[in-house]
């Protein structure tokens, strides 16, 4: 059994990793933290009593090589680097699930804060595992994506050849509440949510350079993006829409059935794709339709899941050479 350890895990993401690691047969949870600490995890997540008891304990870098081999990061970007930058120097293996090592450093101190992590942020993996599994099989330090770049990115990668040189990809993105974290805002109170949906951030939000880094990165081509997110009323789940045009014209679903032909976590549907049937696992349902040259993508994932925390635990079963569907949900959340 491999020790590992979650730090933040007061949060939906923290509790989503343990409700996935408490089955693991590999992993062995012995390492829990937060920054007050001194309290059994059932305070902080009731729905676990009965289900697993641990002690969450108050951070302390120096000791958590005492416990833990690798480390799951669910804590708010700058603070991350901060705890990273010390337990990369222990030897422990890092999975981040904040933004700090996402992106390149002028992407990242313009839409975020300065880097106080240079050095590391060289040598980070983005865990997107249909595109960087080669990479991630040997990282100390993965960045794991946000739920709405690899909505994004898994949608509309398989096109990038196909579509029209110096035009716009238009990216509508709609997110469960979740998504917003735990802490009450005016945006998430339920009197601004209930019955309601709205744009927020538009074409400013911060995973719009996320997204476009990737494409030039992955593609070698400089795409012109604008994503829209919205906040919709409903706790989970995300769906993204996607608007571009084509310099040919394809076959979508033969398009994407070739390029996601050997992932497990892809499916092709024939059919608009919906957020119930990806909630509560680490689905990715995709759907691609075309009128001549203009082509509709459509995608769907759990953003607390496959947007977060099923996703950094398929990297860390790439990271140790595990079966990436090892303990992984895959029962959607249906009726």
């Amino acid at each position: 059994m491999i020790n590992i350890g979650i730090i933040g895990a007061s949060g939906y993401t923290g509790l989503e990793l343990i409700k996935i690691l408490i089955n693991h047969p590999k992993f062995k949870i012995n390492y829990i933290a937060t920054t007050e600490g001194s309290e059994n995890i059932t305070n902080l997540h009731p729905s676990l009593e009965n289900v697993f008891s641990c002690e969450v304990k108050k951070i302390d870098l120096k000791n958590v090589k005492n416990y833990c081999e690798l480390v799951f990061l669910a804590l708010p970007h700058k603070t991350a680097m901060a705890y990273t930058k010390e337990l990369l120097k222990d030897g422990l293996k890092i999975i981040d699930l904040s933004a700090d090592y996402r992106l390149k450093i002028e992407n990242y101190e313009k839409f975020y804060c300065p880097h106080e992590d240079k050095e590391n942020l060289s040598h980070a993996i983005y865990g997107l595992p249909e595109y960087f599994r080669d990479k991630i099989k040997d990282a100390k330090l993965i960045a794991n994506p946000g739920c709405y770049p690899t909505a994004s990115l898994l949608g509309i990668l398989p096109f990038i050849d196909y579509i029209e040189d110096n035009s716009t990809i238009f990216i509508d993105a709609k997110s469960g509440v979740s998504g917003a974290g735990k802490k009450l805002t005016e945006t998430s109170h339920f009197v601004t949510i209930n019955e309601n949906i709205f744009a927020y951030n538009p074409i400013s939000h911060r995973h719009s350079p996320e997204i476009r880094e990737k494409i030039e990165i992955l593609k070698e081509k400089n795409i012109k993006t604008l994503f829209i997110p919205h906040l919709l009323p409903v706790t989970r789940g995300m769906l993204v829409s996607i608007y571009a045009t084509l310099k040919t014209t394809i076959n979508p679903i033969d398009i994407l059935k070739n390029s996601y032909k050997d992932e497990f976590f892809i499916r092709v549907r024939e059919n608009p794709v919906d957020i119930k049937s990806t909630s509560g696992t680490n689905f990715c349902d995709i759907y691609a339709k075309c009128d001549e040259n203009s082509l509709f993508i459509s995608s769907a994932i759990d953003n607390l899941l496959r947007g977060a925390s099923s996703q950094a635990v398929v990297n860390a079963n790439i990271m140790y050479g595990f079966d990436e569907k090892l303990a992984i949900p895959i029962i959607s959340y249906v009726p």
